[in-house]
């Protein structure tokens, strides 16, 4: 079976989520695409959208609609020579109807599990549960007689652990999207020790055609993008233990959330993006590595005891910014969250006296909007950081840390053979956390007791 035939019946687990929406996305065009071909012209190309809910897979079809017609306006040129022969179809937004009719013919939205069982290729997009993962692969997968090849968007659990135990027999491997995977250029592709070298090939092949940037990881709990996400995370609650000694709890938040940001010149704070990605789900993925990389201690009390009292973050259906660690206005930090108080303080409660402890940025300034912009962007960074060593505050104290801790984990994850290499580790924190340089640089040296 070659990639278009392998490609003729597709089936995604989760399609309505926010993972899985934009897996339905991406490869239900890909599908459309090889179908509006010539020499598949007779083929018929099938994606089963499986999901529990009827509201949400209605919903998934509308998000569908109006991207692929906005996909559609910005491949007008190539639309054109695709569809040269209908004589019907003049103006271009004819093409685009008739484009986004036909992706949406391809999408069959179902929420009858064995519809998958008919796939060839079977995208599992599932919350972070190896138990929910497992039984839905065990139900479409072990047993089929297709033998169908999984992929599955896991961010953290091992490949290999779950051919095992979905008894695979090494018709699986990773393929983490980042999120959101219609605009995130960045996949991770995650080897299993089982995984067939066709199913390895196929996936390179999917990952090329979708145009992505592929970055291969070793298969290890976490691989290389939650590997040093999570040891960053837990650096920052570390650090807001560390300063609570001195600071009240929410201006310890503030500060290391605006020195992981403003100081570090990433494109949000630490604790901004943990609200962003959600802390059950943050939780979640500890509670993988964890156990599977013992004596790490992959765990934060506070994250747990917050978590206790109802904080999630997340997003909400329209995509605005739920309230977390930090509490948002018109999606733009506004407060942080008192776990003693149990309620919300207002930047305008301690934010000017805070900055005044953490002291000045060096000047001129260096946002990362204007940092990933700059057509000098390594010298304006190293002037940047620079000028940073040479003050003696708080908040360059805090960021120098805070660096060199960054740094240490993209090593170790290089050291471990998790990345083959620096230049992978960086190519996952400029590509899939849009940060303005990678973790492993020449601006922060010094060695951190994490």
């Amino acid at each position: 079976m070659n990639y278009a035939e392998r490609l003729e019946n597709v089936a995604v687990l989760g399609a309505a989520g926010k993972m899985g929406s934009g897996i339905v996305l991406l490869v239900g065009m890909e599908m459309a695409d090889l179908g509006l071909k010539p020499e598949n012209r007779s083929k018929k190309y099938v994606l089963h959208a499986v999901d529990v809910s009827h509201p949400a897979l209605s919903g998934l079809m509308k998000y569908l609609r109006e991207q692929v017609r906005k996909a559609a306006e910005k491949r007008i040129v190539a639309l054109r020579k695709v569809y040269a022969d209908r004589a019907d179809l003049i103006e271009n937004r004819d093409i685009v109807e008739q484009y986004a009719a036909d992706v949406l013919d391809v999408i069959r939205p179902v929420t009858i599990l064995e519809a998958a069982a008919e796939a060839n290729v079977i995208f599992e997009a599932a919350p972070e549960d190896m138990e929910l993962k497992l039984r839905l692969l065990t139900r479409v997968a072990s047993d089929s007689p297709r033998q169908p090849w999984v992929f599955t968007n896991t961010s953290s659990i091992p490949i290999q652990e779950v051919d095992a135990k979905a008894r695979l027999e090494g018709r699986i491997m990773g393929f983490h999207f980042y999120n959101p995977p219609a605009v995130q250029k960045l996949v991770e592709l995650i080897r299993g020790q089982a995984t067939r070298p066709e199913v390895a090939e196929f996936a390179e092949a999917l990952a090329k055609s979708l145009r992505k940037t592929v970055v291969p990881a070793s298969d290890c709990a976490g691989f290389i993008g939650n590997g040093h996400f999570m040891r960053d995370m837990l650096h920052a609650f570390s650090e807001v233990e560390r300063l609570g000694r001195e600071l009240p709890f929410v201006q310890a938040v503030y500060a290391v959330n605006r020195v992981s940001q403003d100081f570090l010149v990433r494109p949000m704070g630490i604790f901004q993006l943990v609200d962003y990605v959600g802390l059950d789900v943050c939780q979640c993925i500890l509670r993988v590595m964890d156990p599977r990389l013992p004596g790490q201690n992959l765990r934060s009390p506070l994250l747990e005891r917050v978590l206790g009292q109802g904080v999630k973050g997340g997003q909400n259906h329209d995509g605005s910014q739920k309230d977390g660690l930090l509490r948002y206005e018109k999606s733009r930090p506004a407060g942080v969250y008192d776990p003693e108080a149990k309620r919300y303080a207002p930047f305008s409660e301690f934010q000017a006296d805070c900055d005044k402890r953490l002291g000045p940025l060096p000047e001129p300034a260096l946002p990362w909007k204007a940092a990933v912009k700059h057509p000098l962007k390594d010298k304006a960074l190293a002037e940047f950081f620079g000028k940073l060593e040479g003050l003696k505050t708080l908040g360059s104290e805090l960021a120098r840390r805070y660096g060199a801790r960054s740094r240490e984990i993209g090593l170790k994850l290089v050291s471990d053979k998790v990345a083959r290499s620096a230049d992978d580790v960086n190519e996952v924190l400029l590509t899939g956390f849009y940060h303005a340089y990678g973790p492993i640089n020449e601006y922060f040296s010094e060695r951190v007791t994490p």
